[in-house]
């Protein structure tokens, strides 16, 4: 056989084994299989601190088309707005999908609010510490017209808080390894403030009070595993 007969066969069966590897290691058990679906409506409650639900409040709606490609990636989507005692509003927007796969993974608000018309002036991480542990945040500001709104949002993959792209996959990466394929959910709140500092400030503090009000036996899904 001569040398480039070899070499060729040599990659043929290079092939054929990572082939027959990416199959034996291709995830088959959904994470929301074993762990259950959460209920968005009674996960999150209604009232909590100096929060309650302000149920005259109008959100902005998306697009046909962002509705269409939301409904394609999540199985649960919920939006609410809190009001304070004194008249501070914050909006809550959270969406939970079952796989957490390539074509199916959860699109952050830097791709959906330019969707939307809306500008990102700035992007930046940063810290809050939500029952008992560290939550890494996305924290943005963004404008549309005159409206200016701030915002801070997580996604967690399986068990995991992620704020990038490489973060997502590497945690998808980590589960499909264990043979499963992981759920999502998106946590994001925002509230209509020109000034950012400030309408983060309260926003860290709306989400202060709602950590302190989820049962404990829930807070992985929302917050991610404290390690």
């Amino acid at each position: 056989m001569t040398r480039t007969r070899l070499c060729a066969l040599l990659v043929l069966s290079l092939m054929v084994l990572a082939a027959a590897l990416a199959h034996w290691a291709r995830p088959t058990i959904y994470m929301t299989d074993k762990l259950g679906k959460p209920n968005l409506e009674t996960l999150f409650p209604a009232q909590f601190g100096d929060w309650r639900v302000d149920a005259r409040a109008a959100m902005v709606q998306p697009s046909p088309e962002t509705q269409a490609l939301l409904n394609s990636i999540y199985n649960q989507t919920l939006t609410r707005t809190y009001v304070s005692s004194q008249g501070i509003r914050i909006m809550l927007s959270v969406a939970y999908g079952g796989d957490q796969s390539d074509g199916t993974r959860a699109h952050v608000p830097e791709a959906c609010y330019p969707a939307q018309g809306f500008q990102i002036t700035t992007n930046t991480n940063g810290q809050l510490k939500l029952a008992n542990r560290i939550v890494e945040v996305r924290q943005l500001m963004t404008h549309s017209g005159l409206r200016h709104e701030p915002l801070t949002y997580w996604l967690v993959v399986g068990d995991q808080v992620t704020t990038s792209r490489t973060d997502q996959k590497l945690a998808q990466f980590r589960l499909g390894l264990k043979g499963l394929i992981p759920d999502g959910m998106l946590v994001r709140v925002s509230s209509i403030d020109p000034n950012m500092a400030h309408g983060h400030q309260m926003q860290a503090k709306f989400l202060a009070e709602l950590a302190a009000a989820i049962p404990e036996g829930s807070q992985d899904r929302i917050f991610g595993a404290a390690y």
